[in-house]
């Protein structure tokens, strides 16, 4: 058999790998030292990409071959997400992302497969699921490489969380689930979903509240149904789909939320938002890295390109991205543990999704730009990068819209407080009370309530970089290097900047019906 398969045509090779014989090793790794851990599951991921496998040519195809994502999971890179009472390393958040980090070094797709397991599975197990169910659920991931994902998106209701279809009915000591979801990550591979949807009442209506249900496919009457694979552009190695949802759970699989659902669905979407951070800084060092080895070793007119002015600048701009990234994994570290309340974390997870995913694909796009020609292959990193990375500004909310929402949550503050000068409620704002000053000339103008979008989106872009900085500058005070931090402050001065430019711009235009009459410039020769 061929060493490329596609997950959910061929899954029984995953499957068979993952019975294989528990390594002995398995505690011993548990107790490492997190430095000593990382640094060999480094090791591991350049032998698997690099000597054993080419990263550049299976890429190309959708899958990873069976041998090499076993030599992967055989190092137990899930056990960060697990709580030491169950065998885990203790589930701290540092951990998590240097993990995240480190694999997206290497593969961004690999490190998104970690990160839908670890922020969108692991962890809310961790939190709100039933006690009687955890022990096996972890013992499975650390014994048998399990993997697990989360079922929200459907066909009609994307960002319209709430609106979903998907329903449950309590029947005996049961819940009959059922409906339809699309794009969830894994498709076909996962062996445990969390399934979000809504109790049908009597009356035959949806409640407006969320539950979420364990889905254990290897269960009877829990098997998920794929009925379409999808083509997806980038991130080859992750498996999409449409998914028939038909199952009947034990009613202690259901999540139990210390509120309401919908909170608890906001705690765990601002949770896995804040770790986007630990995905992206590896992506972005090395998209830093292939840049300056490109621009030293390659010559144009006599002249390295290093040497170049505007080149120069073009890499300070991926160096900024590297600081802005490495700053909010710092926070992240304090503030996004499972023993936090994220449910009202907005602006903060929101402002850590949406910039550093706007940032990964301004380093693909400046790496792709500088390989020249050599960009564009399917084998060079920088380019694959751009689409592997354009998914990060799409799913978990879009990007314009986390912008929108960080305005209006900031607006909403704004009116609480009676203070619509933005200046003068950035000085008194626990997220930028470090980083207001630098944008003393720059920020000059009154929040309006009632803005359109166009302006929200411009207005939240502004919060969220003054906001970064103000992360960047908690991380100065650790020791962090001085230089990257000078250059860093100075390109997001100017960025905010240009973009209070734009929201002063009275921009009204809107788009034009029927735009193909008298359009058609050879009419006119």
């Amino acid at each position: 058999m061929s060493v490329f398969f596609r997950f959910g045509y061929s899954s029984f090779a995953y499957l068979k790998i993952r019975s294989a014989t528990i390594n002995p090793f398995l505690n011993y790794r548990m107790h490492k030292n997190f430095s000593e851990y990382i640094t060999a599951f480094d090791h591991v991921l350049k032998n698997v990409f690099h000597e054993r496998y080419d990263i550049d040519q299976f890429s190309k195809v959708r899958g990873i071959p069976a041998v090499a994502l076993r030599d992967i999971m055989d190092k137990s890179p899930l056990s960060v997400a697990i709580p030491q009472d169950f065998g885990g390393r203790g589930l701290k958040v540092k951990e998590c992302l240097g993990l995240l980090s480190a694999a997206s070094y290497e593969s961004l797709a690999l490190s998104l497969t970690f990160g839908i397991n670890i922020a969108l599975f692991l962890e809310p197990i961790a939190k709100y699921a039933n006690a009687n169910v955890k022990g096996e659920i972890f013992k499975r991931f650390l014994e048998k490489r399990n993997m697990g994902g989360l079922m929200i998106t459907e066909p009609d209701y994307g960002s319209n969380a709430l609106g979903m279809e998907t329903y449950n009915e309590k029947v005996g000591d049961s819940y009959i689930i059922k409906g339809t979801k699309h794009w969830q990550g894994l498709t076909g591979m996962a062996d445990f979903w969390l399934i979000a949807s809504r109790e049908k009442n009597s009356k035959g209506n949806l409640n407006r509240d969320i539950d979420f249900f364990i889905c254990d496919v290897t269960q009877p009457g829990q098997q998920i149904v794929v009925e379409e694979y999808f083509d997806n552009l980038g991130l080859y190695m992750i498996p999409y789909g449409k998914n028939r949802v038909d199952i009947r759970v034990p009613s202690q699989f259901k999540l139990e939320p210390e509120t309401s659902g919908v909170k608890m669905m906001l705690d765990i979407l601002h949770r896995s938002r804040m770790q986007f951070p630990g995905m992206a800084l590896g992506f972005i060092k090395r998209m830093l890295d292939e840049c300056i080895k490109q621009c030293t070793e390659r010559v144009v007119g006599g002249k390295k390109l290093i040497e170049l002015d505007m080149v120069q600048y073009q890499i300070s701009r991926v160096q900024c991205a590297f600081t802005i990234a490495s700053a909010m994994c710092f926070r992240s570290s304090t503030y996004s543990g499972i023993d936090k309340d994220l449910s009202d974390a907005g602006v903060q997870a929101n402002t850590m999704k949406a910039f550093v995913t706007d940032l990964m694909q301004e380093a693909a796009q400046t790496a792709t730009q500088l390989y020249g020609s050599t960009g564009f292959k399917m084998d060079n990193v920088a380019g694959r990068g751009i689409m592997d990375s354009r998914a990060f500004q799409i799913f978990e909310g879009s990007n314009e819209m986390l912008y929108t929402q960080i305005a209006e949550i900031i607006g909403k503050l704004m009116k609480r407080k009676n203070e619509y000068d933005v200046y003068g409620f950035l000085k008194g704002f626990s997220l930028t009370e470090k980083s207001h000053p630098h944008f003393k000339n720059t920020i000059n103008f009154s929040f309006t309530p009632g803005l359109k979008q166009r302006k929200l989106v411009d207005l939240g872009k502004i919060f969220s970089k003054i906001i970064a900085l103000n992360f960047v500058l908690e991380m100065e005070e650790k020791g962090f290097r001085k230089d990257l931090i000078a250059n860093c402050v100075e390109i997001l001065k100017g960025d905010v900047s240009k973009l209070v430019d734009s929201f002063q711009n009275k921009n009204t235009v809107t788009q034009i019906d029927d735009y193909q009459e008298n359009s058609f410039w050879y009419d006119f020769v």
